[in-house]
């Protein structure tokens, strides 16, 4: 099924897209700016990057700061810059996610890139899809909060 999201009524039903390309880039556009804990359903849903919004971003690192020097993770050694090939970015959590809750898409790619001067992060997700076999790409960025 192909829904609308944000999810649409219409005369008593809900809205279905139009195409599987629409309804996938609907869903990892939600996938994409959900804070993890943001959906009470499932509370490890969403990317892990939105939850840093108030948090240093040093430009010239490439790497979100701790402001509270207490983080038991590692997510602030990650670097926001590179690609789901690479091991410590937030390109292999986002591929991770797409491929737990994304299961339309197969041999999922994913590439951020941040480019200061514009202060965003640009994203580009490459994949299969699974009922075609045909190529998908997805093109999405985000602001930077400094």
């Amino acid at each position: 099924m192909r829904l609308n999201i944000p999810l649409t009524i219409e005369r008593g039903r809900l809205v279905q897209t139009s195409s599987d390309k629409q309804s996938i880039d609907q869903h990892l556009d939600m996938l994409l700016t959900m804070q993890v804990g943001g959906n009470p359903s499932d509370l490890e849903m969403g990317f892990i990057f939105n939850n840093l919004k108030f948090e240093i971003f040093d430009e010239k690192e490439g790497v979100v700061l701790d402001s509270t020097e207490q983080d038991t993770t590692d997510v602030y050694s990650k670097k926001i810059s590179g690609s789901s090939r690479n091991v410590n970015t937030f390109a292999i959590d986002l591929k991770q996610l797409i491929e737990r809750y994304e299961t339309r898409l197969h041999d999922v790619a994913v590439t951020m890139s941040y480019i200061r001067e514009h202060k965003k992060i640009y994203i580009v997700v490459k994949g299969t899809l699974a009922d075609t076999g045909g190529e998908y790409t997805y093109h999405s960025t985000l602001g930077i909060w400094t």
